[in-house]
């Protein structure tokens, strides 16, 4: 062989050897960065950041339950060995968690259940402040309906201090939710149309026919997520008994017509939403107020009829957009109330919002560019868009109606002017519409509440105080009240 065609040879033989280190080293080059668990009981999420894409496969072994899932490409480290830290006495689905290395570039988690699940493990690109991810999502076998979640956990009330806004908007006393959270219900297939019973109004009307308590749901098991710090403490609230009704010479509670509103507080889990200068983060304060608005809502009544609270996500988890509005019309909610609080590119944003949908363009350049913030939530927090449900929730926020609208312009506008009427600055002064896609419920006024800016310091100092929680929850109910006041609930059939 010639000289030239031998050195030829060599150098094709060290290009080989160069590229199949390459890709060596690329299959071990991805690093994790970090793991988190947002344990629910809609469902558990766990997260594996890391530098590169990352691939896995997963098998789920019954008897008892357990899921294996292998990730290649990987070596052990100590953030992932960190994971197994993570996993909580109160997560519903995972009693434990084992990792190993199982190849030299393959590791191997093995999670002990505490059910059987149907996991989905899909991976996502980098968005706002997130590499790549690796998502584990954990979803019961018998998905947690609302409805049934709302039902048990109205007939586990008992009565605890509580102080509720009667129809002028003063305080009065009454029932107050138990602390228990409200479960909420993991994505199931959208009905087209909504029921045509009421399972809620029929359950409650059996209840209090008969003599007794009601015996309690089994609980559920809801890991608690820690809050920030607020400053000071709630009011004590006085105890009164539940307001009852003769019926034919028999006592009973009022179940006439069940008011149902449906509070969604924004983002959750792995979308923290807003962050203020001093760290406040938007999804821990909304959730705080609508906490404080449910305990108002579910000690009111309207006309006499009693109020109940539903809640879309009821601790630190993340619920897609399309499954906000799924949720309130499965409970069949006459109100939709999303709470946020936003932040601008500058500190010296500052203002209260209420905005409704718009099925043209947005009533102002403001407005358009919040509405396009707010619907990438499904980016950041993180949504399996090869679900097959991902084509009914889409066809879902492409309805709207005008008469929703209006109404919705209707209770934004009462909403507005309670805001305003505690002291509060108003960022515009009138209800502004844009394309919010959790807005687009067709059958359910739906507003968004913008409680002030998150990156204002001043605002993020109030929206962090006690009292001033306190007050957006009361100005917001009487917002409710005088909404109903002027435009009565539809009838429906809650009646004994």
């Amino acid at each position: 062989m010639k000289a030239g065609g031998l050195k030829r040879r060599v150098l094709l033989q060290g290009g080989s050897i160069a590229l199949m280190l390459g890709v060596h080293q690329i299959a071990r080059g991805a690093t994790i960065l970090a793991v988190r668990v947002w344990p629910a009981a809609d469902y558990t999420r766990v997260t594996i950041e890391s530098d590169a894409r990352l691939t896995s496969q997963q098998l789920v072994v019954g008897s008892p339950p357990r899921l294996a899932v292998d990730i290649e490409g990987i070596e052990l480290n100590s953030e992932l060995r960190e994971l197994v830290g993570k996993i909580k006495p109160g997560d519903p689905y995972i009693n434990g968690l084992r990792v190993g290395q199982n190849a030299p570039t393959v590791v191997r988690i093995v999670f002990d259940l505490k059910q059987t699940v149907r996991p989905q493990v899909f991976s996502l690109a980098p968005v706002a402040a997130y590499k790549h991810r690796l998502v584990l999502d954990l979803y019961p076998e018998q998905a947690i309906d609302p409805m049934e979640a709302l039902i048990a956990e109205r007939l586990r009330d008992s009565p605890s201090p509580g102080t509720g806004i009667n129809n002028n908007g003063s305080a009065v006393a009454g029932i107050a939710p138990s602390p228990s959270p409200v479960p909420g219900a993991a994505p199931a297939p959208v009905r087209p149309a909504m029921p045509a019973v009421d399972p809620l109004g029929d359950l409650m009307a059996q209840q209090s026919m008969r003599p007794g308590p009601a015996a309690p749901a089994p609980p559920v098991l809801v890991a608690p997520s820690p809050l920030p710090p607020v400053v000071g403490t709630a009011p004590v609230r006085p105890v009164s008994p539940p307001v009852a009704v003769a019926r034919g010479g028999a006592t009973a509670s009022r179940t006439d017509r069940i008011i149902i509103v449906a509070l969604d507080p924004g983002h959750g889990g792995e979308d923290p939403g807003a962050t203020g200068p001093s760290g406040t983060r938007e999804k821990d304060i909304v959730l705080q107020v609508a906490f404080r608005l449910r305990d108002r809502i579910n000690a009111g009544s309207v006309n006499g009829n009693p109020m109940r609270a539903f809640l879309t996500r009821d601790a630190d988890f993340f619920v897609p957009l399309g499954v906000r509005v799924q949720k309130a019309r499965r409970v069949q909610a006459d109100l939709f109330v999303s709470i946020h609080a936003d932040a601008f590119t500058t500190p010296a944003a500052r203002g209260a919002s209420v905005f409704a949908l718009s099925q043209s363009g947005a009533s102002s350049s403001a407005a358009r560019w919040l509405a396009n913030k707010e619907n990438d939530a499904d980016k950041v927090g993180g949504v399996n868009v090869g679900n097959h449900e991902a084509q009914v929730q889409r066809a879902l926020l492409d309805m709207s109606t005008t008469a929703q609208i209006n109404d919705s312009m209707k209770l934004g506008g009462a909403m507005l002017g309670e805001i305003k009427g505690i002291g509060a600055r108003l960022h515009k002064g009138q209800v502004e519409q844009a394309g919010f896609a959790v807005l687009k419920a067709p059958d359910i006024p739906s507003v968004l509440v913008e409680t002030a800016f998150i990156s204002n310091p001043e605002e993020e100092a109030n929206l962090r105080r006690v009292d001033y929680q306190e007050s957006l929850a009361d100005a917001l109910m009487r917002g409710i009240q005088r909404y109903f006041a002027q435009n009565p609930p539809l009838a429906r059939s809650r009646q004994l």
